[in-house]
């Protein structure tokens, strides 16, 4: 784990958040969810997902960056280090999030409503739009995944309400809809570690508009392969 670029350029310089809103941008086995799991157990959230002052796994052991991440605030952040139990704050992981959201419909401190009779993006959407409300640290690992176009602007307006009442959000994503919120910090992370960039600069978009423009220039080599 030490060895992937950006992991290794954290544990050696840090890593500073200029924004109230981040993206982690980068090929799979870049280190996105690593950093986004070490930030939520130094916050003291379950790096299996859920909302601050609770554990869903209570026996699993801390990840490796995990145990030795620790998190420094700025004067403007000093609210959100409140002391663990009055921490706010929620980590969203997809791969882990609905079996979680299933297991605490209607428990106190979630949400009314029974998820798993919703599809999984009105589950997370239902889900972000309750616990997403108060100023706090608030992370996601490819909230994407489980939402359409239109779900996915709906994300936005959330994370823009949240941002308006002074919270923090980090996220790691493949998605050039996401990372479009304006005002938002971009670090995309590759063999060269970590770097910030604009929107227009990312390799993600460059992908995707060229795609668009034209589906065969990707396609045609790979349906040509020999599958033998």
């Amino acid at each position: 784990m030490f060895h992937v670029p950006a992991v290794n350029q954290v544990i050696k310089a840090g890593l500073e958040f200029h924004s109230p809103i981040t993206f982690l941008v980068g090929e799979n086995g870049s280190g996105k969810s690593t950093i986004v799991e070490a930030l939520a157990e130094a916050y003291g959230l379950d790096a299996y997902g859920g909302r601050a002052g609770r554990k869903f796994v209570n026996d699993r052991p801390q990840t490796p960056l995990g145990e030795i991440m620790r998190l420094y605030y700025t004067p403007t952040g000093a609210k959100l280090s409140a002391s663990r139990r009055k921490r706010k704050g929620y980590f969203l992981r997809a791969e882990t999030a609905f079996g979680f959201m299933s297991f605490v419909s209607g428990m106190p401190g979630y949400w009314e409503e029974d998820i798993t009779k919703m599809s999984h993006g009105e589950g997370f959407l239902t889900v972000l739009n309750t616990m997403f409300s108060k100023p706090g640290l608030y992370l996601m690992d490819e909230p994407e995944a489980a939402l359409s176009f239109s779900s996915c602007l709906r994300l936005i307006a959330i994370i823009h309400r949240l941002v308006n009442i002074g919270g923090q959000v980090i996220c790691a994503t493949h998605s050039p809809v996401l990372t479009a919120i304006p005002g938002a910090e971009i670090l995309e992370l590759g063999s060269h570690g970590i770097h910030q960039v604009e929107w227009k600069e990312l390799s993600l978009v460059d992908h995707w508009r060229r795609y668009l423009s034209d589906p065969s220039f990707y396609l045609q080599p790979l349906l040509e392969e020999d599958p033998q």
